[in-house]
């Protein structure tokens, strides 16, 4: 099965790049493009940067890039879960590593940090903390009831743990107070106040995740058809299911700690992408990717400029679109199917 063709590959490039362009130039205050180039060009040559670049440099594009990062990651990790698990409903917070990060940044926001994990490490470092502990407690509870780690058992078990994570937090919620307005601000998902370095930890994560991701489209083709299928023709379904969790589940909890809780990007876009290409993952996974970067952006512009001087969080962006959207997704699923 052959993945994207290069042409493929340079209009996703170029929807990419068009979107990172309008994103940086859009905002409350509206830049030229040329403006936007000048700046680039300061910035990679290291000249003095023009007027109005200093917005450009340290602010709007540090945002943007973690943006899309965030987008990428979490609709290449839904597209993967759902292909793993045989589950359209699946994506990388099944696992209930979302609600485990919430959790982490929840008891961080509420009754502070301890060292090494203060100041702007606090809330981000609980939450990545918690959420790969939840994955290791999903697995091993999830193995307990089946050694063969069935994505039925995985999905329930995950289910269970997120509200059992759920009802911690209200609790939590309920003793914090005032700093309860903290942790509901950050449920709402905002990447307002990142930086580059919060866009090299999304980079290198990608890297090593999505590339593991990525690299296993031949594999979660063979488990469509089936995890007996797949044993037949030499897949090893439990290494891959472990690489695969792991490695969605990683990305999952990264974007959580650095962005907030944005839902629907790895449930929706995905099934978008799958719509357009069909269900090949060696070309979904590359194309989800993309796809949710531009999503995203796409977003975020919104949430900045459609209420200006106010400023929508763009978890509740993704939110409403991302539910309508799946309705629609499903509406149209069942007409196909003569109900």
């Amino acid at each position: 099965m052959r993945g994207l063709s290069p042409k493929t590959y340079l209009v996703l490039i170029l929807l990419s790049a068009a979107a990172l362009f309008l994103a940086v130039a859009a905002g409350s205050v509206m830049l030229p493009l040329s403006t936007v180039l000048d700046t680039l060009k300061a910035l990679i040559s290291g000249n003095e940067l023009p007027q109005s670049g200093a917005i450009i440099a340290h602010v709007r594009l540090p945002r943007v890039i973690n943006v899309f990062l965030t987008g990428a990651a979490l609709s290449l990790s839904g597209a993967a879960m759902q292909g793993l698990l045989k589950n359209p409903l699946a994506d990388g917070s099944t696992l209930g590593v979302a609600s485990g990060a919430s959790l982490g940044a929840a008891l961080s926001l509420a009754f502070g940090s301890l060292p090494p994990f203060s100041g702007r490490l606090g809330t981000a470092g609980f939450a990545m903390i918690f959420a790969l502990l939840s994955m290791a407690v999903v697995l091993a509870f999830a193995y307990r009831l089946d050694c063969t780690l069935s994505t039925d058992t995985i999905i329930l078990t995950g289910v269970v743990f997120s509200m059992f994570t759920n009802a911690l937090i209200s609790m939590i919620i309920t003793f914090a107070g005032e700093k309860a307005r903290s942790y509901l601000f950050w449920t709402m998902g905002s990447l307002a106040g990142t930086d580059y370095t919060d866009a090299l930890i999304l980079l290198g994560a990608l890297a090593l995740c999505g590339g593991i991701l990525l690299s296993s489209g031949r594999e979660l083709d063979a488990f469509s058809l089936g995890e007996d299928n797949a044993r037949s023709i030499g897949v090893d379904v439990e290494g891959v299911r472990r690489r695969i969790l792991f490695a969605a589940s990683c990305l999952v909890g990264i974007s959580v700690s650095i962005g907030g809780c944005i839902g629907f990007v790895g449930l929706v876009v995905p099934h978008g992408v799958r719509k357009v290409l069909g269900p090949a993952h060696e070309k979904l996974l590359p194309a989800s990717l993309f796809a949710g970067g531009i999503f995203l952006l796409l977003a975020d512009l919104v949430g900045r400029t459609i209420l200006p001087p106010l400023e929508l969080p763009i978890g509740v962006i993704t939110s409403l679109t991302g539910s309508i959207c799946f309705m629609v997704l499903l509406r149209r699923g069942r007409r196909m199917g003569g109900c």
